[in-house]
């Protein structure tokens, strides 16, 4: 009986993931990939929450998150490489220029390799003279072991940003899902170290430092020698194929991007170190516990949008426009049901803290998951948008208006606190204000691409 019924199911399924364009079945498919796979890193990246917390204590979990956040503000030495590099190989893939793919490969390498060479050892120099526990207002009894701890995060930022070029690779030829199972795989072995580590260890910050760091870089140098020595060989990075003259493009590409990602940097990661020096470190804990919770919704909607940032880049090279204007129509109808799915979290976030942490583990006001639960449906709304927006490489408004909104930001944030007197909650609401491109300006320019064709400001 139940064969009888599956049959007709996994026949519709079938012919609904193999019916239509090949750009559209390549994306089908691996969206549906993604969904098991993501599913997954969702899944463990909330079994990591609680064990971690445990582990070292909400106070030290808020350390770490802050540490964290100050060493990703180096991430912006990237430069916006790799995006550029996204770009120019899939419109070079697109061309069957594999020779010109191979050097935008080669050169990201080495460019990355030799910029995060010398921050590292910048890094070391500096580092020695730096109070850690007098910056993060803590204890100076820990002063050691945060130190140790930043030298473990900072190793791990230089190295997985040249080695993640590789998943910048795949997402560009339209297989996100094999990126997406990359990280799945360094957060499996994440919380197989800790799980160990709680049952034989006491609670430590250096040794919570090394297993969420150690564990996604052996696997990224894993999915490099994988993927070069199979499906990717002929773009494999060697010396011969770097050039530098090359990397002009991208930085002219990639220079934009920067300037986008440095907004995104200062929003995000002063946000915890904003919460620690004016309200303390276990209000960073209950900060980011939202921002995963309702960032769960932001994650499962990535699943749908990644494919389209490289498929637009391909159907607008090929003048598809009608596959472009089908496929935003589709993500506004999801759009609609993510919201109604954030509101039952909504309603149901004091729950599911409890039964996700633990009774009395952490107390969350309800203002922070609103107000959480806004900002990530104003992301999410505006990112359907900005990612056809990225792929044709019409960045020029959204590089302007990516240099406002720190300042906006910052501002705001500084006025809420202090003379609005506004909790953690007043982060978000500022982040929503701040980032007037995704739910006004993106829209806007996508219309009068796509619906108006118009040209000059609007494509550049």
């Amino acid at each position: 009986m139940t064969k009888r019924y599956l049959q007709p199911l996994l026949s519709f399924f079938h012919t609904f993931l193999n019916k239509g364009q090949a750009r559209s079945i390549k994306a089908k498919k691996n969206i549906f990939t993604s969904i098991l796979i993501k599913g997954g890193s969702i899944g463990i990246s909330l079994l990591l929450v609680p064990l971690t917390i445990n582990y070292v204590n909400p106070d030290r979990y808020g350390i770490w998150l802050t540490i964290s956040s100050i060493v990703a503000w180096f991430s912006f030495f990237d430069i916006g490489l790799t995006q550029g590099l996204r770009n120019k190989f899939a419109e070079a893939k697109a061309e069957g220029d594999h020779s010109s793919a191979q050097v935008y490969v080669s050169t990201t390498y080495a460019v990355l390799g030799i910029i995060f060479t010398m921050l590292w050892g910048l890094f070391f120099l500096i580092n020695p003279l730096l109070d850690w526990s007098d910056m993060l207002k803590v204890s100076p009894g820990l002063s050691e072991e945060i130190s140790l701890l930043v030298v473990i995060v900072f190793s791990y930022f230089c190295l997985q940003f040249v080695l993640r070029v590789v998943t910048t690779i795949v997402t560009a030829d339209q297989e996100p899902a094999k990126a997406s199972l990359i990280d799945l795989i360094g957060q499996v072995l994440s919380l197989i170290i800790i799980y160990i580590l709680v049952s034989t260890t006491q609670g430590s910050l250096v040794y919570l430092g090394i297993a969420l760091c150690a564990a996604p870089i052996v696997v990224l140098a894993g999915a490099n020698i994988f993927f070069f020595s199979g499906k990717y060989s002929i773009y494999r990075p060697v010396l011969s194929k770097v050039k530098f003259e090359h990397a002009r493009s991208l930085f002219n590409l990639g220079g934009i991007f920067f300037i986008i990602q440095i907004a995104g940097i200062i929003q995000f990661e002063s946000a915890n170190i904003i919460i620690s020096r004016n309200f303390g470190p276990v209000d960073v804990t209950d900060y980011n516990i939202v921002y995963k919770y309702f960032g769960v919704l932001n994650m499962a909607f990535m699943i749908f949008i990644t494919p389209f940032w490289s498929a637009s880049t391909e159907a607008f090279l090929n003048r598809d426009i009608e596959w472009i204007r089908k496929g935003i129509k589709k993500y506004n109808l999801l759009n609609i049901l993510f919201i109604l799915a954030g509101l039952v979290m909504l309603l149901l976030s004091d729950y599911v803290y409890k039964f996700w942490l633990g009774e009395g583990t952490v107390s969350i006001n309800f203002s922070l998951s609103l107000w959480g639960f806004i900002y990530f449906s104003v992301m999410i709304f505006g990112s359907k948008y900005v990612s056809f927006l990225n792929g044709i490489s019409a960045l020029r408004i959204q590089f302007w208006a990516s240099i406002l909104s720190p300042f906006i930001f910052i501002a705001l944030v500084l006025v809420f606190i202090k003379y609005f007197e506004m909790g953690v909650y007043s982060l978000f609401v500022a982040s929503v204000i701040a980032n007037f491109n995704a739910f006004i300006i993106a829209p806007l320019q996508y219309y009068m691409i796509i619906v108006k064709n118009k040209k000059g400001l609007w494509l550049k």
